[in-house]
């Protein structure tokens, strides 16, 4: 187990808590989180390109000249790729890019950021995130402790306030327990765990199945 720092929201320690070495020193393996980021970007790409073959093209099945006695070469159809504004050879057509890892490979993924963040120093536990009512200065005025670095908050469930009134920060995302990813996590600068999340994450990563 690591004992790291529990913070409040001025960054000041107030107690500690253990993090269980098989989640935060865990070895990265940074081929498997360049594996899990691909999938997670390919599963957004919309894969909506798409050309029309000589099937598709419209024009008329009339030959564009006589088979004979022209001195050119034969020609058939006007659809012929060929030929300006004719169909696409190989061109591309609709398709789904996504490719989903492994559920194990997905935990050994997040388990090597988080283990990276924290030995970075970027990985840090926050005992709470209280916000009243929907005001984004509040979060705004509450993350000035970090910076202006791009900071991640992740949080044990649905919470509307937070999530409603930091989703204007450019640099702040609120993230649930439930789907923490890896392209997330390593896209902002400080991962801030809130503590009630732990439980979370350590019973979704420490799954042998």
């Amino acid at each position: 187990m690591t004992a790291v720092s529990v913070i409040n929201l001025q960054r000041e320690p107030v107690r500690e808590v253990e993090l269980p070495d098989a989640i935060y020193r865990a070895e990265v393996k940074a081929h498997i989180v360049h594996e899990t980021v691909r999938a997670q970007l390919n599963s957004r790409r919309s894969g909506t390109a798409d050309t029309k073959t000589r099937g598709e093209v419209a024009f008329s099945t009339r030959k564009p000249y006589r088979q004979k006695k022209t001195g050119r070469a034969r020609m058939g159809t006007r659809r012929s790729p060929l030929l300006k504004k004719g169909g696409t050879i190989f061109g591309p057509h609709p398709r789904d890019f996504g490719f989903r890892p492994p559920a194990a490979v997905r935990r050994i993924a997040l388990r090597s950021v988080l283990s990276d963040k924290l030995a970075a120093g970027r990985l840090e536990v926050l005992d709470e995130f209280p916000v009243d009512g929907y005001r984004t200065k509040q979060v705004a005025k509450a993350v000035e402790p970090w910076g202006g670095s791009k900071v991640i908050f992740v949080i044990p469930g649905q919470d509307e306030l937070l999530e409603t009134s930091a989703r204007n920060l450019t640099r702040v995302k609120v993230l649930r327990a439930a789907g923490l990813n890896c392209y997330d996590l390593l896209n902002y600068e400080y991962v801030v765990l809130l503590e009630g999340a732990l439980p979370l994450i350590e019973e979704r990563l420490l799954k042998t199945k």
